[in-house]
């Protein structure tokens, strides 16, 4: 349970955080709002036209829910410039109100709670280009160096509504999917899941996809090209996974020699995670004209055939220049993000600090446990500490330093630990636990401090809901150390590793001074934690 006075100091500051004004479209948008509530999202059919050369979407969205409760109005998501021209149910045209992007659809049909019903909705335009995607999300319309269209999504955060209609929230995740893309005949689209099939119609050609495994709404995505393919078959923990690559045809034997790396990949994060989430559906990776996205069983890639992060160690430490970045993190966000997901983006460090810590776990599988910390702590200097990771609920509004921060907090809990085995079993135990589910911090938090028996509660308050570093504090005095942590919320403890005289002694510090014995005056704590140190001369 959560400290009364910690609460009360959070609340203070977060005024100060979360300054910004939240509008009405941040809370339709990022809270469970009652026309959303009642119903359950089963499958979706997402059939569209693309065409290129307009920078222009039409078609439809086939929504098929189960109804939980008895309600007679619908919200779905559509973002501006884009419409909805039609909206449909058993064939009847419905109407709908318009509060910002979110549209308001008046059932006419009698919903009965446990029933399975849908609604089609219609719509076109031409939707928001990205300016700086994948971080200004939207359509990418560019083309390949023959001048042949090269198009791609990419809208976490901003909402998968930029480009189609759907619930948009990340709480209720489709249950299964067919995205059927109509693309010119010259092109290729690759979509999540299996290709099902392609339609030759003349000028154009359709793409059938289809989604097997429950996805969440940014997962999905449209990948347009002149695309050519391999594939290699990985032996995993649950059978034969296909690994199948797309990528613009120039970019072939590069993509061979460059892609070695996702067999790795797969080796390392089933051994430390469990299988692969998508066994179902494949695994792919595909050439986009921007960095990258963790799209289900479809991640995209467009790190320029380099090692690193654009050829980039961003650790400092030569090992960040073993792999590279764009396909380990992406793939590792396949366990978190796509089989475990946050409910609402406050809690996005379950999918960012997951999986950069995944990185510093593929440098121990394959080079070693050194190897891996050096990598983990060398990322430290990226990290600002200036607000909490934990956003602000509700809203649409994420924390911050999810990245280098969160995988130096999960790195310190390994130390906590104590047991790398029992370690990983935590880790592998997450996503067998829920997988395919979407959850809160809380029910990460609880189940990590049950599988540890350790409660761990103050540790998640300090690390995820302030943004102040635990600070050791210590001085000599008549043959003892004395240290207690500062910076620290109320009642803070939390055990660290010290080597006190040449000695490992593993101890519990909380805000009192704590004496031990230490004849020699030296102290060496174990870097792995992610800690800061203060001398004093005395007290």
């Amino acid at each position: 349970m959560k400290k009364i006075l910690f609460t009360f100091c959070f609340l203070l500051f977060s005024g100060i955080i979360f300054s910004q004004n939240f509008t009405r479209q941040d809370t339709l948008r990022g809270s469970i709002t009652p026309q959303r509530a009642w119903w359950d999202l089963t499958y979706y059919h997402l059939d569209i036209a693309v065409d290129p050369d307009d920078k222009f979407i039409k078609g439809s969205n086939i929504v098929q829910y189960k109804v939980l409760e008895s309600n007679d109005e619908i919200q779905i998501d559509l973002q501006k410039p884009l419409k909805i021209t039609r909206v449909t149910q058993d064939n009847k045209d419905l109407t709908f109100r318009l509060d910002g992007y979110s549209h308001f659809i008046k059932l006419k049909k009698k919903q009965k709670k446990g029933n399975i019903n849908s609604i089609r909705v219609f719509y076109e335009g031409n939707p928001k280009i990205a300016v700086r995607p994948p971080w200004d999300g939207g359509l990418t319309w560019t083309r390949d160096s023959n001048g042949k269209h090269f198009v791609a999504n990419s809208n976490q955060g901003i909402g998968a509504s930029i480009w189609w209609p759907n619930k948009d929230h990340m709480y209720d995740e489709v249950d299964s999917m067919l995205i059927s893309v109509n693309v010119p005949k010259d092109l290729t689209n690759v979509s999540n899941g299996r290709l099902r099939s392609i339609e030759d119609l003349g000028e154009t050609k359709t793409f059938h996809w289809f989604v097997s495994n429950p996805i969440n709404n940014y997962g999905v995505n449209i990948n347009i090209g002149d695309y050519i393919k391999f594939s290699e078959v990985f032996k995993g923990e649950k059978g034969d996974l296909d690994m199948i690559y797309y990528v613009l045809r120039d970019n072939i034997l590069r993509a061979k020699s460059q892609f070695k790396d996702a067999i790795k990949m797969m080796q390392a994060f089933e051994h430390w995670f469990g299988p692969y989430p998508f066994y179902e559906d494949s695994f792919k990776i595909v050439e986009v004209p921007y960095l990258g996205m963790e799209h289900q069983s479809s991640i995209t890639y467009g790190n320029k055939y380099m090692k690193g992060y654009l050829g980039r160690d961003l650790s400092r430490t030569g090992w960040g220049l073993k792999f590279d970045y764009i396909i380990i993190h992406e793939a590792g966000h396949e366990w978190f993000a796509n089989n475990i997901t946050y409910k609402d983006i406050a809690d996005m460090w379950i999918h960012e600090s997951f999986t950069t810590y995944s990185e510093n776990l593929y440098l121990d599988y394959h080079y070693g446990k050194e190897a891996a910390s050096e990598y983990v702590i060398g990322t430290r200097s990226s990290i600002s500490n200036r607000s909490p990771i934990i956003g602000k609920y509700g809203v649409n509004f994420r924390g911050s330093d999810l990245y280098s921060k969160g995988a130096n907090i999960l790195h310190t809990l390994r130390q906590i630990a104590r047991d790398d085995e029992k370690w990983r079993s935590i880790l592998r135990g997450l996503n067998k636990e829920f997988y395919h589910k979407t959850v809160t911090t809380a029910q990460v938090e609880n189940y990590i401090s049950n599988k540890m028996q350790y409660d761990l509660s103050l540790f998640f308050d300090q690390y995820l809901r302030d943004f102040r570093i635990p600070t050791l504090e210590y001085f000599y005095e008549k043959g003892n150390l004395n240290c207690r942590w500062i910076n620290v919320i109320d009642n803070f403890k939390m055990p660290v590793e010290m080597i006190i005289d040449n000695k490992k002694v593993f101890l519990e510090i909380d805000s009192s001074y704590k004496k031990i014995p230490s004849v020699k005056n030296s102290l060496e704590i174990d870097q792995n934690y992610y800690i800061f140190l203060k001398k004093m001369e005395s007290f």
